[in-house]
């Protein structure tokens, strides 16, 4: 016993000068938590005069990948994600010796259909975006199959007769994730036979609800959401699917479309009133903490009331700030370090 216990000690310590030897935070993860850690990260460099950390958009998927490839200096020390971490990506972090995870939320985002701001105003319902873009669908005698709908018209006889085309994320991101899970699964609950089959099999009803048809309707347009924009002003009739921030900081480019006639704004999401909202995260390797440099400094920053407060720089940027007692969790999270577990993972 006493020999393992040197062996895991030495192990240890050689790990540490391998850290020690980057002096630079590396984040990686969402596009959407993006522009908020870098305006964290440009404020730490200011603040501190450290060396101002590397932020890549990656998507929240490949994020979580990289985070948890391993621990040393060749992986990152935080993670954005526009949604919670996976129990498959837990595990997959524990498998390769990341064992030590902080999970600090940061505030919300709406999650937005977005259309040219010359685009013909649109409104959308959750159940017309699942039967737009869903692979498989109910017909009138709830049987699923293959999507037939071309134009928005076939959706529904009020919309236009023109092409359906969204561009998204790929599978890789978490927008995709939210989108799916409060955009098509909860229009699909919507038909009586949707509802009986979850009820029925839920797997069988997560597998419809998680497929996007892959004939065109849907593009898949990566993970830069700067592109999407210049596509949508370049073809009006084309919708995008975006964080609500993204959207505000180009609204002179493009518009939001109100989903079940409730427009996404800081006021919506933040009351509620807008179902298709999520909330934000930033992840933190512990093992980490310590040995690069400035890891307990840029946590200490992105908590505080001047960053994620209310009127916060954050806010300027268009994040849905936490309520009070909220915003108090994450601060003594950061402040104790507390590490999750897998409970309550999905």
């Amino acid at each position: 016993m006493k020999r393992i216990l040197l062996t895991a000690s030495l192990v240890a310590l050689t790990a540490v000068p391998a850290l020690a030897a980057r002096d630079q935070i590396r984040i990686v993860g969402s596009s959407t938590v993006y522009p908020f850690t870098t305006a964290v990260a440009e404020q730490f460099g200011k603040s501190t005069g450290m060396k101002t950390p590397v932020v890549e958009s990656t998507g929240t998927g490949g994020g979580m990948k990289l985070f948890c490839a391993g621990v040393g200096e060749d992986s990152p020390d935080f993670a954005n994600a526009s949604r919670h971490i996976k129990k498959a990506e837990f595990d997959d972090c524990v498998k390769n010796g990341v064992t030590d995870i902080v999970e600090l939320e940061i505030g919300f985002d709406g999650l937005s259909i977005a259309q040219s701001k010359d685009a013909a105003p649109l409104a959308l319902t959750k159940q017309q975006l699942f039967l737009a873009l869903a692979k498989n669908i109910p017909d009138k005698d709830g049987k699923l199959i293959p999507n037939p709908n071309k134009t928005w018209k076939d959706v529904d006889a009020s919309l236009p007769d023109v092409k359906i085309e969204v561009l998204g994320p790929p599978p890789t991101s978490g927008t995709r994730d939210s989108f799916a899970e409060l955009a098509l699964e909860a229009g699909a609950l919507k038909f009586p036979a949707m509802a009986d089959m979850k009820k029925a099999d839920a797997k069988a009803f997560e597998a419809v609800w998680k497929s996007i048809r892959e004939d065109g309707a849907y593009v898949e347009a990566g993970e830069n959401d700067n592109l999407i924009v210049q596509k949508l002003v370049a073809n009006p009739t084309a919708l995008g699917i975006f964080g609500f921030s993204f959207v505000e900081q180009n609204a002179n480019a493009i518009k939001d479309i109100p989903i079940d006639g409730v427009e996404a704004k800081y006021e919506t999401i933040a009351d509620g009133s807008y179902k298709m909202s999520r909330p934000l995260f930033i992840y933190a390797k512990k093992q980490h903490v310590g040995a690069i440099p400035g890891m307990a400094e840029f946590v200490a920053e992105y908590v505080s009331d001047k960053a994620i407060g209310q009127d916060g720089y954050l806010a300027d940027k268009g994040l849905v700030t936490l309520p009070g007692a909220e915003a108090d969790k994450t601060r003594a999270v950061a402040k104790d370090m507390t590490v999750i577990t897998a409970d309550g993972l999905k």
